[in-house]
């Protein structure tokens, strides 16, 4: 798969996304090593501490299903009716990529036509991960 078609994946998984409060959709998609790919979106809660990210259902689904490899993952966020934009994962997010792929795994952010690529690293150069315990 293409970092382009996995964009376009997120761009559709955004399409899911509830988010009747702050009305900023994100989609997400997780490339696993076996080549599937699982989809989310976030998921608002009128009490907030429920809501779950995008990048995070992904991965849990992913998860839940058995994946433990990882090859890729692409974000795109913004609010209802707009275009899709840069929109890194949250504090969070970052920390649950961290559990499952090393320093070097890509993340792709921005939208359809326009993204760039990063590493885990350069969105968490100091992840706590289970070497730490």
């Amino acid at each position: 798969m293409t970092d382009a078609e996995l964009m376009r994946a997120a761009a559709k998984a955004r399409e899911m996304a509830y988010a009747p409060y702050s009305r900023f959709l994100v989609g997400a998609a997780l490339l696993t090593k076996s080549g599937r790919v699982y989809t989310g979106c976030n998921i608002e809660n009128a009490a907030y501490t429920p809501c779950n990210c995008a990048e995070r259902t992904a991965f849990f689904k992913a998860v839940s299903e058995g994946e433990r490899e990882f090859s890729a993952l692409a974000v795109i966020g913004g609010r209802a009716g707009e275009a899709g934009e840069f929109t890194p994962p949250c504090g969070v997010c970052r920390q649950v990529i961290a559990e499952f792929c090393k320093k070097d795994f890509r993340i792709l952010l921005g939208n359809e036509t326009h993204f760039e690529a990063y590493t885990l690293d350069m969105l968490l150069p100091f992840s706590f991960t289970g070497e730490n315990l």
